[in-house]
């Protein structure tokens, strides 16, 4: 069966709605997402539009600040600096990638880790890592509802994840390791590949190389979740050859439809709890004489 991401998303926006709205009443405000882009790129203008329409729909404040191509770091740094700043902010969004004079990395760590609606900020990519109350990152959130989606138990199953990136194949594996699962982490240098992706129950492919894995190379009855996405002329394609793996696996994921959808819906949910966290810290705070 295909995972319609599309629509489980679109029920937890609705769900969403509901919570902000709830949020309006008892606060007297909704929390404010900024999303910060740099440059031209038609792609990354596409995402950061997706996400204020998600936004828009929700009932959260969208703020989107479009700076040049050419912009220098110090400046990024000072826009996000008095973003993070703002208390009218609960989130802020650096869209990637970032043109060639800007570190990233200097980027993120600009942000409070309250604010880090991405879960790229150090803090919270250690206290993933360790167990502890954070901020998850959106696109292995939204892999760990999909399977949820399809009644699959993740506890007990073999799952392996084929891509090693720190910002879905590494913290998928770990929320995998956190619900009890087996999780081997395979890439591009890992030998027979096949061998290894026969072995899972929950197969998640995030490598971006094209329909890399095929139906020969899944298990039967598999839950096979697509990360990739490719453009070949006027086609999307994902790192699993859709075709020859829905004839195989008992769940999978479309592209596109499957993960994109998802990722911007726990967007949007990580935004509300950002905001929820900080309205209470706000609240149990003493008040000065």
């Amino acid at each position: 069966m295909t995972i319609d991401g599309k629509a489980l998303a679109q029920s937890i926006k609705e769900d969403l709605r509901e919570r902000v709205e709830s949020l309006r009443l008892r606060y007297g405000r909704v929390p404010c997402l900024a999303v910060v882009i740099v440059g031209d790129n038609p792609a990354s203008h596409l995402y950061v539009r997706s996400k204020i329409d998600a936004a828009s729909f929700v009932g959260i404040d969208g703020m989107e600040i479009e700076l040049p191509k050419d912009v220098s770091e110090e400046e990024l740094l000072r826009t996000v600096s008095k973003l993070d700043s703002d208390p009218a902010i609960d989130g802020i969004l650096v869209q990637l990638p970032l043109p060639r004079q800007i570190d990233p990395d200097k980027v993120l760590d600009v942000i409070s880790p309250t604010k880090d609606v991405d879960g790229f900020h150090p803090r919270n990519v250690a206290y993933l890592h360790l167990g502890r109350p954070c901020t998850f990152p959106c696109t292995p959130k939204g892999i760990i509802r999909l399977i949820d989606s399809t009644g699959t138990r993740i506890d007990g199953k073999r799952a392996v994840v084929v891509g090693r990136s720190n910002i879905v194949g590494e913290p998928v594996a770990k929320l995998l390791q956190d619900r009890n699962a087996t999780v081997t982490v395979a890439h591009s240098h890992t030998p027979d590949l096949a061998a290894i992706t026969r072995e899972a129950d929950i197969l998640v492919v995030a490598t971006g190389h094209a329909s890399l894995i095929d139906g020969s190379m899944i298990k039967p009855g598999a839950v096979v979740i697509d990360v990739g996405i490719t453009r070949d002329g006027a086609k999307l394609r994902g790192d699993v050859d859709f075709e020859s793996a829905s004839k195989v696996a008992s769940f999978i994921t479309p592209v596109p439809g499957g993960v994109g959808p998802m990722t911007v819906a726990m967007l949007m949910e990580n935004t509300i709890e950002c905001f929820e966290q900080r309205m209470a810290s706000l609240l149990s705070a003493p008040s000065e004489l």
